[in-house]
């Protein structure tokens, strides 16, 4: 045991003697184990392929309902999609991610965001700032789904290039949006007439998706046309309405027992 522990010491004198390192050394007397290899923890990977790291690092865009796969379908198969579904079936988010992914991969030369400036119920007042700052929180949502898939200084680059537009539905008329993806959020919000003037603004080369809940309207009864115009373009070929169900909600599992209550 003595002449074999001499033995080793010797080596290892030499070794450095020469400038030569001996990993035996290291893997023997210290308890540092290999990270890889078949001394790894079994089981785990520090490769991206690795599942329980996948939605870490790579932020892999994936339905997780069968109404999503079918809204995802429609989005790379058709220019202008009808999503509609409650609330928490990620209506806005992979329109938005789909947005993202388009302009990425250089099918899209921007994308142009919009949202009906309308209070849920109860007025906040005058807010002061300029235009953007009165806007922000209506359009708090798609700054959320943009940051989640873009860093926010990303999306700020993105935005101050003019590749990446937020604008209120009442700036649109008159507009024709050419080589862009245009994603119209809270389409419920919409009357009739404005749903028809954004649904015209679709240019060469560009894709329009529009989001909404009918049945979470909150205009006065009988005045969104988001219902009536999606139940007319369902005749339409080329144009894809989506209709989402409690099933494909993906929030909290209460949020789909109290819609499907209240």
């Amino acid at each position: 045991m003595e002449a074999s522990m001499t033995k080793r010491a010797a080596t290892r004198r030499q070794s450095r003697e020469h400038g030569l390192l001996d990993s035996r050394e290291f893997m023997e007397e210290s308890k540092v184990r290999r990270l890889h290899g078949p001394e790894a923890r079994p089981g785990w990977s520090p490769y991206p392929s690795n599942d329980d790291r996948d939605q870490a690092y790579l932020k892999t865009l994936k339905p997780k309902s069968d109404g999503q796969a079918e809204l995802m379908e429609a989005i790379d198969a058709h220019n202008l999609v009808m999503a509609l579904g409650p609330a928490g079936t990620g209506k806005t988010y992979l329109a938005v991610a789909k947005a993202v992914e388009a302009l990425e991969a250089g099918k899209v030369g921007r994308i142009v965001l919009s949202r009906p400036a309308v209070e849920a119920g109860e007025s906040i007042g005058f807010l002061p700032g300029d235009m953007e700052d009165k806007l922000a929180p209506y359009l708090r949502p798609l700054y959320d789904a943009l940051s989640d898939r873009l860093s926010m200084k990303r999306v700020k680059a993105l935005m101050a290039e003019g590749l990446i537009e937020i604008a209120p539905i009442g700036y649109m008329r008159g507009r024709t949006l050419n080589n862009a993806f245009i994603v119209v959020d809270e389409a419920q919000n919409c009357t009739y007439v404005q749903l028809k003037m954004l649904l015209t603004r679709l240019g060469w080369h560009s894709t329009m998706v529009v989001t909404g809940d009918p049945h979470q309207s909150d205009l006065l009864p009988g005045v969104s046309g988001l219902a009536d115009i999606s139940a007319r373009l369902e005749a339409v070929d080329d144009i894809a309405v989506v209709r989402l169900a409690e099933r494909d909600i993906v929030r909290h599992p209460l949020v789909a027992s109290m819609i499907g209550v209240l």
